[in-house]
């Protein structure tokens, strides 16, 4: 494993911890559809499916991790939802929304961990 994807994993670690601590489920991990691409975390909100795109920076970097979901980002994760719901037996009650989980390790303290709900 390289330094960028443990990165990433610890950032997705933290990510899966502020979400269960929030009083959500988390059902799956870095789900995979072919091409198509990944969801990082797929968790249950009461009767909602949450799509979760966790973005992880060190202090320093060149973009908040917040600002990291563009439109084409946003799109590309409604398609990965669409596909999650088909092979996991359709939509739930609540629906589907997306959040975004930002990660940013200072050099020195603990990680922030900021959640935006609903973002596309």
């Amino acid at each position: 494993m390289n330094a960028r994807s443990a990165l990433g994993r610890y950032g997705e670690t933290l990510a899966a911890r502020r979400l269960a601590d929030a009083g959500m489920t988390v059902l799956e991990r870095n789900w995979r559809c072919g091409r198509t691409g990944e969801i990082d975390i797929v968790a249950r909100d009461g009767d909602v499916l949450v799509v979760c795109e966790v973005k992880t920076r060190r202090s320093g970097s060149f973009e908040h991790p917040m600002a990291a979901v563009t439109p084409d980002k946003a799109d590309r994760l409604r398609r990965l939802a669409e596909r999650w719901i088909q092979t996991h037996g359709g939509a739930p009650p609540g629906g589907v929304r997306i959040d975004l989980v930002g990660v940013l390790l200072p050099r020195r303290g603990a990680p922030l961990v900021e959640h935006a709900r609903g973002v596309a």
